[in-house]
């Protein structure tokens, strides 16, 4: 953060460069009254460069056949293959020494409006600053288009016909107002009368449409990337329901459909969160699952005691799935191959008679389906059905994955299958480590196999 800030501060020194020289060159601004204010804020923005230079730049490193180099700041500069008008220590060739001979000329000082290789590092920190530095470029080739007019307008003798600036008003303004109407193609501007203002005015209509055209093209772009994930989105969702309406799906299955992506969508920003992690290296998607879910399985009292680089191997083998109200987890009498840990929300253990009975509730934190997962007691068949009790995030662990894993770990598989005995044999106190967060709990007979 505090880097972040020291290059908003030379952003600042560079921006007062190549904003105010131009003016400084072409409008009658500097005069010797006010040229010591100009001359002051020249030196405080070379105070700027030199510190950047000594302090900051100095403790940059680059990358070489795979090895950090820390090395001088002019072989480093080398190393980025920068050219002899980007290295920074060029920025700051004393130009002033040519004031004693020529007088205080601001065109000296173009050299200090070379400093562009840290204004593009600062371009990649923030997000929506790329959206204002293409605001910014175009702004600025107008403001360069105006010192121009005005420049050829003094050439040519203010007010001395009607295409150049009159005199009149506030001279900047006047000529900026002149720069958007040409730059933009807009028109409507009295007509060259002279050779060179012909020839002024037809370089202004080319390089502005050339400009011009450009900077669409990178708005597009900007627009296009900050929009990318939600145009996915609303293809993905489009494309779904498409096919359900050719294939004539029910009205209530497309709404449940619909409401899973709309959900989706606003809860995680994204359709599946494991597109994002695929390219990378398994040890960067290892420490992403760390960070995002370690916490939430670490308390699950199930894992508690197991080999911690076991929960580890687990953590990128788990799969997140959004379930919505009323969406069964499990039905009663299925295969059971797959092990549930909730993320976020409720699941509601159901059955009796007429399959609407409450047995428990479970809340984050809690797992169910490991006893089948686990094959303790020889049956995988679901005793009792798991219905979303509102909107639920629940990772799914695969038993194929779960036995891969043990295979590694033959202490934390016998401590597993220990827990899952106890749970199978209705034990009381098995009950409570294996639903850490529950509401309404059922007689230790009934919770341990419905739970499997």
């Amino acid at each position: 953060m505090l880097y972040v800030i020291w290059l908003s501060c030379v952003m600042f020194a560079w921006n007062w460069n190549i904003w105010l020289i131009p003016v400084r060159c072409t409008f009658p601004y500097q005069t010797p009254n006010n040229v010591h204010l100009w001359l002051m804020m020249d030196y405080f923005c070379d105070l700027i460069y030199l510190l950047d230079m000594a302090v900051f730049q100095s403790r940059l490193q680059f990358v070489e056949g795979g090895d950090i180099i820390v090395s001088s700041h002019f072989e480093l500069h080398l190393n980025r293959r920068e050219t002899f008008a980007q290295l920074p220590s060029v920025v700051l060739i004393p130009v002033e020494i040519l004031y004693i001979k020529l007088g205080v000329y601001p065109a000296l000082r173009f050299v200090r409006c070379l400093k562009v290789s840290l204004t593009l590092n600062f371009n990649t920190r923030l997000v929506f600053y790329r959206v204002i530095r293409t605001t910014a470029y175009l702004l600025y080739s107008l403001h360069i288009n105006a010192c121009l007019y005005y420049w050829a307008s003094d050439y040519e003798g203010i007010g001395a016909n009607d295409w150049v600036y009159d005199g009149e008003g506030n001279s900047y303004i006047r000529c900026y107002y002149w720069a958007v109407k040409t730059l933009i193609t807009i028109g409507g501007l009295p007509d060259p009368k002279t050779v060179f203002e012909l020839l002024f005015q037809l370089i202004n209509y080319f390089i502005g449409v050339f400009i011009f055209s450009i900077m669409i093209g990178q708005m597009r772009d900007v627009v296009g990337s900050a929009t990318a994930g939600h145009t996915y989105y609303r293809s993905c969702m489009d494309n779904t329901i498409n096919y359900m309406v050719l294939n004539k799906i029910p009205k209530s299955v497309q709404n449940r459909v619909k409401t899973w992506y709309d959900y989706t969508w606003v809860s995680q920003g994204m359709l599946d969160e494991t597109e994002l992690l695929v390219q990378l290296p398994d040890k960067m998607r290892l420490a992403i699952a760390v960070d995002v879910n370690y916490s939430i399985v670490s308390k699950v009292a199930l894992f508690q005691g197991c080999d911690r680089q076991m929960i580890y191997d687990m953590l990128k083998r788990l799969k997140s799935v959004v379930y919505l109200p009323g969406d069964y987890v499990c039905k009663k009498g299925e295969i059971g191959r797959e092990m549930y840990i909730i993320k976020a929300g409720e699941v509601q253990v159901v059955g009796g008679p007429d399959g609407t009975t409450v047995f428990v509730t479970l809340r984050a934190g809690s797992v169910f389906g490991e006893i089948s997962l686990l094959s303790v007691g020889g049956g995988n068949r679901r005793t009792a059905n798991v219905v979303a009790h509102g909107f639920a995030n629940l990772f799914i662990l695969d038993k194929k994955d779960l036995n891969d894993i043990l295979l590694h770990y033959p202490d934390s598989q016998k401590l597993l299958r220990r827990k899952a005995k106890y749970v199978d044999m209705g034990s009381t106190s098995t009950c409570i480590w294996m639903t850490p967060n529950f509401t309404s709990l059922p007689p230790p007979s009934i919770l341990g196999p419905l739970l499997s």
